[in-house]
């Protein structure tokens, strides 16, 4: 990880109270790192730091501010951008107003096209070649963190970089994680949130009145084995939200009803079956509805709350959201946005894709990962949310859905799929997820 393993070394900070490795993405909310540098002396400039304009040089309290490089695991999309962009300027003011020499504060979205969470890892390769030899300390946070730079300050002082020599990997034998109280997964306006150097906000993000039911075009992916016992659970949970819906399947059944698109259903991958949906989304089913949601038979969602999370999002901009994977990206591969949580597209994302010619390059290929790669090609960013998931809730851990209000969860196997939406995701269920009574108890599932 480092340039040259005799200069720089590194120390791993649990800098906050959960940090949750989860394959294929990495969970976390906010830790630090420590950059050890041995040749102290080196006077090299970074760029963006500035001098004090009081004194040519600084103070050993006023230098460790300027030492932490913020990076913020920001994403390309507008809504996104204002957030990280919001979060930089609040931690430039926190430290002007302390009297302090600024920091550097990047965006991880203007440094790498595989911007967010994805690149923690490749980045901080970077980081020791470009800024290692002037900085302490490196900062990682979501977007949505809250941050007291006072706070912060006062815990890297309990560290003393010049004794610490570890490497984030030494033979599988890396850093231990060193536990933070002060970084906190708390909520901004918990009583807690005084101590606390890092704090989120846990609630569902809303920008303005949730977008209407008549917005949002919902397609369920389904076929003929599945009618009898996948759709009903569909029908008595979440379809009543939604006041546009179809179902596709490779047979014609008037009770659901489903139309047949003509494609044949396949084992493996429904590329043939999706692009079939674009298409008579774009041109029939809906033709003015500026969102459109796929989804699989077994995929439980709250369109309920999707319309609130969607009021943050321009249906004008090409936006494709959902829980993102990638494929290969250590090597020049691609995000995309797993099935099984569910797919958000805006018409303006589905018009351009449909628009080029990138389909896919067999009717049983993967469906979400050709979207990927399509997506990637014409430079429309993935839009990632931690708020769709491709699993069952036990399969994340507990502290980690206890910080979020879910918008899906993917799977009917070995769950009583009606009890788990009506407990996660039900319009009431979210009174429960804010500390009210619940019919079901979370914790037997």
């Amino acid at each position: 990880m480092s340039r040259d393993p005799g200069r720089s070394r590194w120390l791993f900070l649990a800098a906050c109270a959960h940090v949750f490795f989860l394959l294929p993405p990495l969970r976390t909310r906010a830790f630090a790192l420590s950059v050890v540098l041995e040749d102290a002396e080196d006077k090299t400039e970074v760029p963006g730091l500035q001098k004090s304009e009081k004194r040519g040089t600084v103070s050993k309290r006023s230098k460790e501010l300027k030492e932490v490089i913020f990076v913020i695991q920001s994403q390309r999309n507008s809504f996104h951008s204002k957030r990280a962009e919001d979060l930089k300027r609040d931690i430039l003011k926190q430290t002007a107003d302390l009297g302090k020499e600024l920091p550097t504060v990047l965006l991880i979205h203007q440094m790498d096209r595989h911007e967010g969470a994805w690149t923690i890892l490749p980045l901080m390769r970077d980081f020791s070649v470009a800024y290692g030899r002037n900085s302490s300390w490196i900062f990682f946070c979501e977007e949505d963190t809250r941050i007291q730079v006072v706070k912060l300050l006062e815990i890297l002082r309990r560290f003393d970089t010049s004794k610490i020599a570890l490497y984030i990997w030494q033979k599988g034998d890396g850093p231990h994680l060193t536990p933070v109280p002060e970084f906190c997964t708390d909520d901004v306006n918990s009583d807690k949130a005084d101590q606390c150097a890092t704090t989120f906000s846990n609630f569902l993000p809303l920008c303005g009145e949730p977008v209407k039911k008549e917005d949002v075009f919902v397609a369920v992916k389904t076929c003929r084995k599945f009618h009898g016992d996948r759709i009903p659970v569909v029908k008595q949970t979440w379809e009543r939200e939604a006041a546009l819906i179809e179902y596709y399947s490779d047979y014609r059944d008037i009770s659901i009803p489903t139309i047949d698109l003509g494609i044949p259903n396949t084992e493996r991958g429904h590329c043939g079956k999706t692009f079939a949906i674009l298409e008579r989304y774009l041109n029939h089913s809906s033709p003015r509805t500026p969102w459109l949601v796929i989804v699989d038979d077994d995929t439980l969602i709250s369109i309920f709350r999707l319309r609130k999370l969607l009021s943050c999002y321009d249906p004008n901009e090409p936006v494709f959201l959902g829980e993102r994977y990638g494929y290969g990206l250590g090597t020049g591969g691609y995000s995309y946005i797993t099935g099984g949580g569910g797919m958000v597209f805006s018409r303006a994302a589905v018009q351009r894709l449909l628009a080029s010619k990138c389909r896919c390059y067999s009717m049983d290929a993967p469906d979400d990962m050709v979207l990927g790669m399509c997506f990637s090609g014409l430079g429309i960013p993935i839009t990632h949310s931690p708020l769709f998931h491709q699993a069952r809730p036990m399969d994340y851990p507990k502290d980690y859905l206890s910080h979020q209000i879910p918008v899906s969860f993917h799977k009917h196997w070995n769950i009583d799929p009606v009890k788990v939406y009506f407990t996660w995701l039900a319009p009431n269920a979210e009174e429960a997820l804010n500390g009210k009574k619940v019919e079901f108890n979370r914790e037997d599932l």
